[in-house]
């Protein structure tokens, strides 16, 4: 018994390492995924993980005090914030606009790209302008399209007979031009996933409705949009979720004015943590425009596995 037990000890290195030479399924998927899941962790859980860490402590970097525990009450000091509530209600009414809009705006560029004629390239690099610019530079060049004084759009309405407007000393008209250019920034980027999702349906499909007769119309109705339902729903989980996180477009045209009437929860946290150097009231305002975010996915994730079954 010994003499085998002896044996036994003596070559089971050589069949564990035979075992990692040769793994099974499972542990390849283990190892392949092992890198990809470190890197997760490390730009995704750690971050988030001590965003809502330093939302539990009070940390005022201006007075040189010690971080000090305070538990929730950054949360309950940001639910009685007046400035928190009209941020959050200024985000929630860019993405509610802008996000519609770009949709709006994107399906038909999406189609007219993907009309078969020869000269559909510059039709697609149109596509790609808008969505290359940065979003500080669109800011900067809108906000010199509505300027009061020597703006194009003033000197349009001054040419038709028109009272030139006040766009970017208006808290309405300023809210406007922020949606107008987001979704003009936008629409691009929701045009080229549509792009995509058009370029996937077979013209078989589009041939048999009309042998059996259905028009234009009908055919978009009943072929086109249902088979763009999954690019749909991508294009506004990506849109919806940068429109909760605006802060470019509108910090660059109007500095979140009039007032606060542009201020968005992005714009509020980096005031309160730049700014106020608050990095514990700021992480909590930041850990809120987290879980509206969430929330928002989670939505567009239980639509999109009620539209798989």
């Amino acid at each position: 018994m010994s003499i085998a037990t002896s044996a036994q000890d003596r070559f089971a290195p050589a069949r564990r390492s035979r075992r990692w030479l040769d793994p099974s399924d499972r542990q390849l998927a283990a190892l392949l995924l092992a890198p990809t899941g470190m890197l997760l962790a490390l730009i995704v859980v750690y971050p988030i993980g001590k965003l809502i860490y330093n939302s539990l402590f009070e940390i005022r970097l201006s007075g040189g005090a010690l971080e000090a525990f305070v538990g929730l009450r950054n949360y309950a000091d940001a639910l009685e914030d007046p400035e928190v509530w009209n941020a959050t209600k200024n985000t929630l009414l860019i993405a509610l606009i802008t996000v519609p809009g770009a949709f709006l705006i994107g399906l038909p560029l999406a189609m007219l790209a993907n009309l078969p004629f020869r000269m559909r390239w510059p039709i697609r690099l149109a596509l790609l302008l808008p969505w290359a610019l940065p979003l500080a530079f669109s800011g900067l060049i809108f906000a010199w399209f509505f300027n009061t004084d020597y703006g194009i759009v003033n000197d349009l309405l001054r040419r038709l007979g028109f009272q030139p407007v006040a766009f970017l000393l208006s808290p309405g008209w300023a809210f406007a031009a922020v949606c107008v250019t987001t979704i003009w920034k936008t629409s691009s980027f929701v045009a080229l996933i549509l792009l995509a999702g058009l370029q996937t349906i077979p013209r078989s499909l589009y041939e048999a409705a009309e042998v059996d007769g259905a028009s234009k119309l009908q055919q978009f109705f009943h072929i086109t949009l249902p088979m763009l339902v999954p690019s749909i729903v991508v294009a506004m989980i990506f849109r919806t979720i940068t429109a909760l996180q605006t802060f470019d477009i509108p910090f660059t045209m109007v500095r979140g004015g009039p007032g606060n009437s542009t201020t968005t929860l992005a714009m509020l946290i980096n005031t309160t943590t730049i700014d106020y150097l608050d990095v514990g009231y700021g992480s909590a305002q930041a850990v809120i425009m987290f879980l509206i975010s969430l929330v928002v996915s989670i939505v567009y994730l239980k639509f999109v596995r009620g539209e798989a079954k």
